[in-house]
């Protein structure tokens, strides 16, 4: 039998194959973004199966914004870690990735292999502009629920958003510095080091780790194994926040990708169940075939990973510094700002023509009426048949 974890003081009301098997599911039909995983989790975690009490999964919620990484599967971490210790988060956390990297694996495969096929772009020159409607939505929606009228968030967004603009990369320095920036105007530090504990690990780079993998050229995979750790490591914000920074990093530092190459890379997230972020395998899968997909997945979670179940003991008694959310508020903000900028730079690379002004229209006004009664996969097919109608028109 499996030990009790320390972060809890009861018997857990379900075995641990149960809660594997949860998020085997989650992972496999759990389609619309970081936010609605984390909605899913908590209606069927906590309200209805009652495995989880409220406390805990606020806590874990709490601790997945500060961690930077992808906010749904640090969330999956943390619960499995809750009764289950590590064994717990790391069965959980394979079973709820595992299901999307395999689905976005296939995805590259058809992709390389038919790609150059003219039906294939036409799916995607839709699907492109659909894209652009989603993420600025998305923009919007964080906008107004992060920023509201305080003129310091404002000032920190604005700065963000045109900084990405104009260097076509996320500045994750930039957001750093917004996250202290907030925390020393609104929570002066006269007793950081009297009563906050978690200084130690706050900006911790868990870099240093990459598996044996199949041969492949070694620079090639070291340099995608560096590159989605220090986005696992870094990148602060759910969902869509990691676009800017990939952005940067695959089609501007590295020359992986080139651009539309990249937002076919963002709709294969769209259009999958899991987390967002799995998009990193098919840029692996893109850049190195399968051994690049494996290395750029597990160098994406294994930082957030480790960021997640290091501290959760002490985040459990000191997550309510006021000082801690302050930070991440800041660096919510930034990466807010950043999404916005990068929706001007992949708007202006997809949004090509007059089709695809209307299609990313057409997408962003659906939206703004029917939000969550409008599922994003929906919106990916009917963006892919409109490409496979207009595209030959557009270009016969």
């Amino acid at each position: 039998m499996t030990a009790p974890n320390p972060l809890t003081t009861h018997q857990p009301a379900y075995s641990l194959k149960q809660l594997t098997q949860y998020f085997l599911k989650l992972g496999t039909l759990g389609f619309g973004g970081p936010i609605a995983l984390v909605g899913y989790m908590h209606r069927d975690l906590v309200e209805e199966r009652q495995w989880v009490s409220e406390a805990e999964y606020q806590e874990g919620l709490t601790l997945a914004q500060v961690a930077p990484g992808p906010l749904a599967a640090q969330l999956s971490f943390y619960l499995g870690y809750v009764h289950y210790g590590l064994l717990g988060s790391a069965l959980v956390g394979i079973a709820f990735v595992l299901p999307s990297f395999l689905m976005v694996v296939a995805l590259g495969w058809a992709y390389t292999l038919y790609g150059g096929l003219s039906w294939m772009q036409a799916v995607f020159y839709g699907v492109g502009a659909a894209v652009i409607g989603i993420i600025a939505i998305s923009a919007y929606k964080l906008t107004r629920k992060t920023v509201g009228r305080d003129w310091l968030l404002w000032g920190i967004f604005l700065v963000n958003a045109v900084a990405t603009i104009v260097t076509e990369s996320e500045r994750v320095e930039l957001i750093l510095a917004s996250g202290f920036l907030v925390w020393l105007i609104k929570f002066p530090p006269q007793n950081w080091f009297k009563q906050n504990r978690l200084n130690s690990f706050i900006g911790v780079s868990l870099v240093p780790f990459l598996a044996t993998v199949p041969p492949a050229p070694p620079e090639l995979l070291g340099q995608i194994a560096l590159f989605f750790a220090k986005a696992g490591a870094f990148v602060f914000g759910s969902g869509l926040a990691i676009v800017p920074f990939l952005y940067g990093g695959v089609v501007k530092d590295f020359n992986w990708l080139n651009t539309q190459q990249f937002l076919d890379a963002v709709a294969v997230a769209m259009i999958t169940p899991g987390p967002v972020v799995i998009t990193t395998g098919f840029i692996g899968f893109l850049v190195a075939g399968f051994p690049g997909a494996c290395v750029a997945a597990i160098a994406m979670f294994i930082p957030c990973y480790l960021l997640t179940i290091i501290p959760a003991p002490y985040f459990k008694k000191h997550g309510k510094n006021p000082g801690i959310s302050t930070f991440v508020n800041g660096v919510t903000v930034a990466a807010t700002g950043a999404i916005a900028g990068a929706v001007v730079i992949l708007g202006r690379q997809s949004l090509q023509d007059i089709p695809t002004l209307l299609i990313g229209l057409v997408t962003l006004i659906a939206l703004w009426k029917l939000g969550k009664k409008l599922p994003e996969p929906l919106i990916i097919i009917v963006a892919a048949i409109a490409g496979l109608v207009l595209y030959p028109l557009i270009h016969p």
